[in-house]
């Protein structure tokens, strides 16, 4: 285990400029402590690990030093293999070299791996689009992964929910959403990462020469807190609702979040029915989302939600009461 995270450490140092020690630790789920008394015994071993001090600074390999361990497990090539998306790749432009890719790291494999991995690439196929979803292609993605490669600055036109308006952005990374393309970047001169989505980029221009991209920006991470974020603020809205068994199933097969609470003693309860809290983003939307359900939900709480449940429940009565 220590041998292998030693090699971790390694690998990662030589696939980045720097890193700092709270950065390899996270990335290998330890402490900073754990991962210096790694960096004592590689640098006792011969590696020339640099330490840097100051805001920039972090854990370095010597430049144009590397390792020449190549070796790959069998698990390790499949996992490689799995991260493979060609529709993503063609649509960077990438699809031939992630093709040539895939062959040389194919070729690469002992016989038995090899004869292994072909298996997974033929029984395994990623599809990252949702049922009746269109695929979000943006006419600028192509120019837009350029600048992230080579750290240049963008001048887009760019409509968000409140206006249009010309921005110079650093971009610092690209993400592919359930079919949608963003890009996380920083508006020049500021701090802050922000995400932008590439289909509200309405015109794209080149910046003024190129950035230096932030040394400890890990954009995994910065992606999972964004995410939970957004969902949070924008369904902030608790609401408690009684649901049939088939409204649970029902509820299931749409992925959609909820929590199973305990029913309340002395209350009313039906056969298989449970007690669940849902997020919704506003009394509207809820009411809408419980309709959905039929007479199979019952709003609990919050009151507004259950007049309003009642009262379009009403309505749809008297348009469809009769004929």
């Amino acid at each position: 285990m220590k041998a292998s995270r030693l090699l971790s450490v390694l690998m990662l140092l030589q696939s980045h400029e720097r890193m700092t020690a709270a950065a390899l630790a996270q990335a290998l789920d330890v402490s900073e402590r754990t991962i210096m008394r790694d960096v004592d015994q590689l640098s006792a071993a011969g590696v020339p690990i640099w330490a840097e001090r100051g805001r920039e600074g972090g854990l370095r390999l010597r430049q144009g030093w590397s390792t020449h361990l190549t070796g790959m497990t069998e698990h390790e090539a499949n996992a490689l293999l799995l991260t493979g998306m060609p529709g993503a790749a063609a649509e960077l432009g990438l699809g031939e070299a992630a093709l040539s890719a895939r062959l040389k790291l194919v070729a690469s494999l002992p016989m038995p791996m090899r004869e292994q991995a072909a298996k997974v690439a033929d029984r395994l196929h990623i599809d990252p689009m949702d049922w009746y979803r269109e695929n979000d292609t943006p006419p600028q993605l192509r120019d837009v992964a350029d600048a992230v490669w080579r750290s240049g600055r963008i001048r887009v036109r760019y409509a968000s929910w409140r206006k249009t308006s010309w921005r110079e952005l650093e971009p610092v990374g690209l993400i592919l959403k359930a079919g949608a393309w963003y890009v996380a970047a920083r508006e020049a001169g500021k701090r802050d990462v922000r995400t932008y989505r590439l289909a509200h980029v309405l015109e794209l221009l080149p910046g003024r020469g190129t950035f230096k991209r932030p040394p400890s920006f890990d954009l995994a991470r910065y992606w999972r807190e964004s995410s939970a974020r957004f969902e949070k603020d924008l369904r902030p809205l608790q609401v408690r609702v009684w649901m049939s068994p088939w409204a649970l199933g029902s509820l299931a097969q749409t992925r959609s979040r909820f929590t199973e609470l305990p029913a309340p003693p002395g209350g009313r309860q039906r056969a298989g029915w449970r007690l669940v809290q849902l997020a919704v983003e506003s009394i509207e939307e809820g009411a809408r989302h419980i309709l959905g359900f039929g007479g199979e939900a019952e709003v609990v709480e919050p009151a507004p939600l259950r007049i309003m449940v009642s009262d379009m429940a009403e309505r749809i009565h008297l348009a469809h009461g009769s004929v």
